[in-house]
């Protein structure tokens, strides 16, 4: 078992939880169909969250100079980003230093699939087995102009362990799907079905219109029925941080 060490630097407050399966997005879809794609579901809940200890609303006026970012916080607050690099970045402090086992990073970005209008969260990759430094999470404007909110206990930063080297040994090929007997006749299998399926739906009588949709996927089992890998996953179950 892998090892995931928060050092919360002393007198500062470190928010942090594993990801929620839920967004907001997602319930508002008719029937909340958004949860029927498995990949989103697993992509949702793939780290641990960084959230504000305090709301604030930010704005660019669209020049590259640190003061061209404006921020508002809450009364009585401070907020948890600032204006630290220019050309329309907001910058989120990380108040601890991360351990990983190693030969491992950690992946930092924002938190996946949380659009959020006028501004984009950024990525890295950090060494956190080794290094004594901290990182700063940002997000750049994509419009200026346009004020932002980050509310309190709102997620700003997803993190989650990735080993370090492993896309290099990657080795990457390009072929047709007719060179893999197997795997195309699978999904001939797969694409007859899906037709059939999406057909069907028009007629309410039909199965497919009381099954709504397809799930082999989300089961994990192949077209002809025959069960996938024991280690599909259909939801995730990370452990929180706690203290020892």
């Amino acid at each position: 078992m892998s090892q995931l060490t928060a050092y919360v630097i002393d007198g500062h407050e470190l928010r942090i939880r594993p990801a929620p399966v839920e967004r907001q997005w997602m319930d508002d879809t008719d029937q909340r169909y958004a949860y029927r794609c498995l990949p989103l579901n697993i992509a949702n809940a793939h780290g641990w969250e960084v959230l504000c200890a305090t709301g604030f609303s930010a704005v660019w006026d669209g020049r590259d100079s640190l003061d061209a970012i404006r921020i508002k916080a809450k009364p009585g607050t401070v907020p948890p980003a600032i204006s630290h690099f220019g050309s329309g970045v907001l910058t989120f402090h990380i108040p601890c230093l991360f351990r990983t086992d190693q030969g491992v990073d950690l992946f930092v970005t924002g938190p996946l699939n949380r659009p959020k209008d006028s501004i984009a969260a950024l990525s890295g990759i950090v060494e956190t087995d080794w290094a004594p430094y901290t990182f700063t999470m940002n997000w750049k404007f994509t419009r200026s102009n346009q004020r932002v909110h980050f509310e309190i206990d709102e997620p700003f930063c997803l993190i989650f362990p990735l080993r370090r080297g492993g896309v290099e040994e990657v080795t990457p090929e390009i072929r047709n799907l007719s060179e893999n007997p197997e795997l195309d006749l699978e999904y001939r299998q797969w694409s007859e079905s899906r037709n059939n399926f999406n057909s069907s739906l028009a007629d309410p009588a039909s199965k497919a219109a009381q099954d709504k949709w397809q799930k082999a996927y989300f089961r994990g089992v192949h077209p002809s029925g025959a069960a996938g890998p024991e280690e599909h996953r259909s939801r995730l179950r990370l452990r929180p941080f706690k203290r020892p």
